[in-house]
């Protein structure tokens, strides 16, 4: 089978952390082959979308990455495109997912772009709030101020387009700069945030759970540095195994109806203390460290499935 990642440029990727390298890594390993572009090198004639492509080799030897010279290859003639482009979902990664649906009926497409536009990372969880801690979104300054007031005190303040911790910020009452940390974030009452109230089970860290086609592939538990609030590995997140409870399972389980009905085939669920936090759908990570903790190659696990599927 023939593979195709539409994602950020290779050399950028973590071969110890990317679930990106992990993916590849585990396609070449069952025989299958990989190619890379960016979603700028798509373009499409009616409804022939074609990629300007590199095929691509990883290993965790050096060198870790090796392209090959560009060559141009019809979507329709691959058997699955993985978009795994970091966010910020923007009016570019839009179009994406709007060329992508030209040819989603004659390739694979993980995750599908449908799935893609309906789930902002974080607004998306919104669909589950009896799950979440207590949550607001808002442009006005006056509501979030009043609603950290509500939730006694402290609050965790949010970008809606942000990833792997960027722009996280602590609020709260007393601080002097919690009321310019929301102007900030509002640009003064112009866009939205989302605000949640805080949860101290943070400091025990949160649970990143892997779900692939709304199952549970396990989980990992990433703990915060002293002096941060966020547990994103990215930002110094210590990572540490542990499993779900009945409780965090049967959380899993609810939201994995709406993960299929929305072709959300690969996933990362946030939560921390039992609670949901949010739902990552663009380029999840955390592949990797569950495959260390549970001892085996998860990434083949999720190559299978994709065979499956593609085969039927």
């Amino acid at each position: 089978m023939q593979f195709l990642f539409v994602m950020d440029p290779a050399a950028e990727m973590l071969p110890d952390r990317d679930t990106s390298f992990a993916l590849m890594r585990g396609a070449l390993a069952r025989g299958h082959g990989c190619l890379h572009c960016l979603p700028r090198e798509l373009s499409h004639y009616g409804r022939e979308v074609i990629a300007q492509c590199r095929s691509i080799v990883v290993a965790d030897t050096a060198p870790h990455v090796t392209l090959a010279r560009p060559t141009t290859v019809g979507l329709a003639d691959l058997d699955a495109v993985f978009v795994r482009k970091d966010p910020p979902f923007d009016v570019a990664y839009l179009h994406l997912t709007q060329m992508l649906d030209l040819v989603q009926d004659r390739v694979l497409v993980v995750n599908t772009p449908r799935g893609l536009r309906d789930a902002n990372e974080k607004l998306f969880a919104f669909h589950f709030s009896h799950l979440m801690p207590r949550s607001l979104v808002s442009c006005e300054p006056a509501r979030i101020l009043d609603f950290v007031l509500e939730v006694g005190g402290q609050a965790v303040l949010k970008p809606l387009d942000g990833a792997g911790g960027s722009g996280v910020v602590s609020l709260t009452v007393g601080d002097r700069n919690t009321r310019s940390l929301v102007d900030l974030h509002t640009r003064e009452g112009r866009q939205h945030a989302l605000v949640q109230e805080y949860v101290p089970a943070i400091r025990g860290g949160d649970k990143r759970v892997i779900v692939l086609d709304g199952e549970p592939l396990g989980a990992i538990l990433r703990v915060p540095r002293e002096d941060d609030l966020r547990a994103n590995i990215h930002v110094g997140g210590q990572v540490f195994p542990t499993e779900l409870d009945r409780a965090e399972r049967a959380l899993v389980d609810e939201v994995g109806v709406a993960l299929r009905e929305h072709g959300l085939w690969l996933v990362g669920l946030d939560l921390i203390g039992g609670r949901l936090i949010e739902i990552n759908v663009t380029s999840p990570t955390g592949l990797q460290e569950l495959g260390r903790h549970q001892h085996r190659p998860l990434e083949e696990a999720v190559i299978a499935w994709v065979e499956g599927r593609v085969q039927g």
